[in-house]
Formats: C-alpha cells, sequence, structure tokens
C-alpha cells in the first residue's frame, strides 16, 4: 500500500514483521535467498518455514542461505522514489550476520547516498523489526530522513536479544560463531545461550535442559526490559509451545510491556539456528537500560 510520505523506510525479510504489518504500514521488503538442495527460492514468497523444517530434519540436504544482490536494492530505492518519495531509509540485519547491509549500502551509492540511508540495526528478527517500526512511524510523522535515520538508529541501540539452540552446529557451518565458542554447546545434554553483542552472536552461558534455558532466557528479558515500558518479541522454530509459555511468563513478570510479539523465525535464520530455537527480543521505549548479568 502506497503512502503520501516524503521518506520510505526499505528493509529485509529477516525483520520477520507479523502478517500483513509491511504492506500496511508501506515498508518495502527486500527478500533473501534460500537453497534446500537444488530448490532455490526467495524467503518469505517461494520458501517457508514450512520447507525449511523438512529440509532441516533431513540431513541430505544442503541448506543454505544468501543475501539480495545490489541490483535488487537498487531497483528497491528507484522505485519508492520514483513512487514520490524524496528520501529512503534502509534499515538491516546485521553486518556481521550478513552482507545483505553492505548490498544495500553498495546500491544507496548508486542509487544516491544524499537520497539514501542505509542503518545497520546489529540484530535480527524484531530486534530489526522494532528498528523498521521506528523508522515507519518517524516518517508517518512527517519527519525528514535524517530524523527517521535516528529513530531507526536509536531503537536499534536499544535491543537486547536472547536466545538458546539444541546445538551450536549450524552456527558454526555458517560461519556465524567461531569453531572455539562452538565447544561451549558440545557437552552431552547441554542447552548454549548466546546473545547478540555490537551485531555479533556470542555465547552467554550454558544450562542443562531445555526446561531451565526457557527459564533463564525469562529472567535475562526481564532484567533487560527495566521497570518501564518495552517491546517484546519471542521467536521459535520448531517451538511453538515453549515459545507461548515463556510469552505467558513475561507478561506475569514485566511490569509495563507495550507489545509482545510471539512468532516463528523465517527460513533465513531458521537455516542457521536449526530447529528448537527460543530467542526473546527486548527493546526498552527509551531511558537507561538495565543491566543484564
Amino acid at each position: 500500500m502506497s503512502r503520501d510520505v516524503s521518506v520510505a523506510v526499505v528493509t529485509d525479510s529477516t525483520a520477520y514483521l507479523p502478517a500483513g504489518v509491511a504492506e500496511q504500514r508501506g515498508v518495502r521488503v527486500v527478500p533473501l535467498e534460500v537453497r534446500l538442495g537444488s530448490r532455490s527460492g526467495r524467503e518469505g514468497l517461494d520458501i517457508d518455514t514450512a520447507a525449511l523444517s523438512a529440509a532441516l530434519a533431513d540431513n541430505r540436504v544442503d541448506v543454505q542461505t544468501s543475501r539480495p544482490t545490489p541490483a535488487q536494492f537498487a531497483a528497491c530505492y528507484r522505485e519508492a522514489l520514483d513512487a514520490g518519495a524524496r528520501a529512503v531509509v534502509s534499515v538491516h540485519l546485521s553486518r556481521e550476520l550478513s552482507g545483505t547491509w553492505e548490498a544495500a549500502r553498495m546500491a544507496a551509492d548508486e542509487v544516491g547516498a544524499d537520497r539514501v540511508r542505509v542503518v545497520d540495526s546489529r540484530a535480527a528478527c524484531m530486534g530489526l523489526g522494532y528498528a523498521v517500526l521506528a523508522a515507519s512511524d518517524a516518517a508517518d510523522s512527517g519527519a525528514d530522513v535524517a530524523a527517521v535515520e535516528a529513530a531507526a538508529t536509536e531503537v536499534a541501540a536499544r535491543c537486547r536479544v536472547f536466545f538458546s539452540v539444541d546445538t551450536l552446529d549450524r552456527l558454526r557451518r555458517g560461519g556465524r560463531i567461531g569453531a572455539a565458542a562452538a565447544l561451549l554447546g558440545t557437552a552431552l545434554a547441554v542447552k548454549p545461550l548466546l546473545h547478540v553483542v555490537q551485531g555479533r552472536i556470542v555465547p552467554l552461558e550454558k544450562v542443562r535442559t531445555t526446561a531451565k534455558a526457557a527459564q533463564r532466557l525469562v529472567d535475562l528479558a526481564v532484567r533487560a526490559a527495566g521497570d518501564g515500558p518495552v517491546d517484546l518479541a519471542v521467536h521459535h522454530l520448531g517451538a511453538a509451545q515453549r515459545a507461548e509459555e515463556v510469552a505467558a511468563r513475561l507478561r506475569e513478570r514485566v511490569p509495563a510491556i507495550a507489545r509482545l510479539l510471539v512468532s516463528e523465525v523465517g527460513a533465513v535464520i531458521g537455516a542457521h539456528v536449526g530447529l528448537g530455537v527460543l530467542g526473546v527480543v527486548v527493546v526498552p521505549r527509551g531511558g537507561s537500560q538495565a543491566p543484564t548479568r
């Protein structure tokens, strides 16, 4: 849906905004690519979470992902400008996790850096998604390109992401975590807990059971949320019941929830974290952020 705003907002498919929100808010989404064996396609359009889960369950299927091309971003930016926008703010997955930001920056240089600003959210999923929504809110209010960029950057800076995985093997094979750090998860029955620091995935601690991992995620999220208004999201892949349980505990323990979303991650992030991932995104609404340890 097009809107009469001076600044267009663009993101990529790893923002995992709730269904219909991007269209409703006029946010343009450039999809990443997913390859499942001999099949390849665009995340969320040609390849969905069900197809990814089936591929992950079959060890014979090679699962890979790739960034959009600079040409895809350039085409999106030109389309937004041709539709009447005077400038574009493009908000993306952490550059430490993907080449997506770099492709967007190259496209911005081609189209005109004075007309396109590219923001590294240093996050993914709704950590990125809430930064995108902040940019959209600013654009809707009539803010100029600098203010829209600042809105996304400020929300991204407040974001904390905590998650547990069944194994670190997929993160190691995809180069998202080093081999030494991956040793954290090699012990039998250990559930690694990780967080995102300066856009990078960093081991945090380990617990012995899935139930303890979920409880620890809640504890970390509650502390990071603090006492003021906060946006939260709970993500999972193939663990819907555990995600709803975590969300219920957060509702009980966090005093001032502004928004709380529960959803599966998409095919790109799912390809790197694997089945069974459970994560919490915490974005306090301004003010100082509470410590996390």
